[in-house]
């Protein structure tokens, strides 16, 4: 069956973007290929997640350099699931994390509002089942 496997995220430099996600988010460093001398294949993905990933993506052009950090206009773009909002919240706080949005409780589960080192916003969700 058909899922979606990358997602691409622009940055403006890969090893910050990977320092960032890695260090701060948690994720797993899953690919890091040259593919020549500028350009890299680099893949992070949450632990254990078996079919999403993201691709980060270096810009390399000044239109793609316009977009690093606001891929989706200012609107959160990126939904990062948890099974213990707590847990998560906490560790990416300590991390540095900078959240925009306090946690709330909604019908769909609990949810805060943080932002990636360029500016995208993401949510970080704990779904309610």
């Amino acid at each position: 069956m058909p899922h979606l496997g990358l997602t691409a995220i622009v940055v403006r430099d890969y090893d910050e973007a990977i320092t960032f996600y890695v260090d701060s988010l948690g994720f797993e460093l899953r690919e890091d290929t040259g593919l020549d001398e500028r350009k890299r294949w680099v893949v992070v993905a949450p632990p254990g997640s078996t079919e999403s990933a993201i691709l980060l993506a270096k810009a390399a052009s000044d239109e793609q350099a316009a977009r690093v950090g606001d891929q989706t206009g200012g609107r959160v773009g990126f939904f990062l699931n948890t099974d213990d909002f707590a847990r998560d919240h906490a560790r990416m706080v300590q991390a540095c994390v900078t959240f925009i949005r306090e946690p709330r409780h909604e019908p769909y589960g609990t949810v805060a509002v943080f932002v990636d080192l360029y500016g995208n916003r993401w949510d970080l969700i704990q779904p309610r089942h």
